[in-house]
């Protein structure tokens, strides 16, 4: 307990801006924590609708029965506007009579390729922060330190007095500046490089799929075609 109060009173006695520094450094941390329990949830469910959905598209149904049965569920993240926008055009290119194969699948490409990068960008949100926060706290946090001992040696040459005494109170606040840019930092750099391989995963799959329906319409159109 003693220690608790001890570490309050450090931080309240603390000058001006070392206070503003942690407080600078808490409020990186707490914004960091909300982006990586949002994240962490944003990341999960898409994945799970990835799996969901894949399931549902090799259940050997027709894409016209998935495109409807997608359009009922109003489903709007992962695989499912990357589906919708390839199927969309696929339809649009067949009711305005194009037979060439390779022009068909270059514009459902196109649309599918523009809804694989939004999708993406949903998925990566919030990164940048995270990435800023991990790398700028810790230089934040030694501003605060250097801040702390300078007022301290400065209190010192005015007070002409080295103890102990007089010299720990001020070194002790300015590492405290430290340790909260350290406690900042370190989630926001483990989960940025979590989340990030999380999207490259899910990236990839978004790219497989892309290939992969793309290749069951080219053989409908080639099939047709014959």
């Amino acid at each position: 307990m003693n220690a608790n109060l001890s570490l309050a009173q450090l931080i309240l006695q603390a000058s001006v801006p070392v206070q503003f520094i942690m407080a600078l450094l808490i409020l990186a941390s707490v914004s960091s924590w909300a982006v990586i329990f949002a994240k962490r949830s944003l990341l999960s469910r898409t994945r799970k609708q990835a799996e969901a959905f894949e399931n549902r598209f090799w259940s050997g149904g027709t894409l016209v029965d998935l495109y409807e049965s997608t359009r009922r569920s109003k489903e709007d993240e992962g695989l499912v506007p990357i589906f919708v926008a390839g199927f969309e055009e696929y339809s649009r290119q067949q009711q305005g009579g194009r037979i060439d194969p390779e022009d068909v699948i270059a514009a459902v490409q196109r649309q599918m390729r523009v809804a694989h990068v939004r999708e993406i960008e949903k998925l990566e949100g919030g990164l940048s922060m995270l990435a800023t926060v991990g790398s700028v706290s810790p230089y934040v946090g030694l501003l605060g330190t250097v801040w702390g001992i300078m007022s301290a040696f400065i209190a010192i040459g005015s007070a002409k007095n080295a103890s102990l005494a007089m010299v720990a109170p001020g070194i002790a606040e300015a590492l405290i500046a430290t340790a909260i840019g350290l406690f900042a930092a370190i989630p926001a750099v483990v989960a940025y490089n979590f989340f990030t391989r999380s999207v490259e995963s899910l990236e990839n799959r978004y790219a497989t799929f892309t290939d992969e329906m793309i290749g069951i319409i080219e053989r409908a159109l080639r099939s047709a075609k014959a």
